[in-house]
Order: C-alpha cells, then structure tokens, then sequence
C-alpha cells in the first residue's frame, strides 16, 4: 500500500509552459518582491525544451531565484505539490 508521500511522488507533472503536455523534469522557484515577503517562492515546473525560455521570462522581471531539477526538489520539500500554472 502506497502512503500519500509516495503518491505524490509517482504522480505526473505537466510543464507550465503554455501549450505544453510534456513531463516536467525541472522546478523554478520565484518570487515578485512587490508582492511577496523574500522568503517566499512560488514555483513553475518545466520541460528540458522550455527550461530556458521560462528561466528567461522570469529572470528578465527579477523573479527567478532558483532553477533545480523535479526531483532534487521535491527530495528537499516532501509533502509540498508544485504548481501547475500555464504561462504567458
């Protein structure tokens, strides 16, 4: 019997990139300062082919802290779910 943690694990990731269906390998973390305290990160997920692109969209705005791979990050924040949310 799989526990919740393990579900959450198994379950599919779909790139943030508009459009896209593919599997997510990839985490980036960001923040607006004028919205949000430094501590906090909201997180897009992305494909190996719009990694960079998403990256770029973000950096250019001051919003991209980190950029790491799906499952170092989901190994260093057990329980959280990353957000699935469709780009520009």
């Amino acid at each position: 019997m799989n526990a919740p943690a393990n579900k959450a694990d198994d379950a599919q990731v779909i790139c943030s990139a508009r459009g896209c269906r593919a599997d997510a390998l990839w985490v980036l973390a960001w923040n607006n300062p004028k919205l949000h305290t430094p501590e906090r990160r909201k997180t897009w997920v992305a494909c190996e082919e719009h990694r960079e692109h998403l990256s770029q969209f973000l950096g250019m705005r001051g919003f991209l802290k980190d950029v790491v791979p799906l499952d170092e990050w989901r190994a260093a924040h057990p329980g959280e779910e990353e957000q699935q949310r469709r780009t520009p």
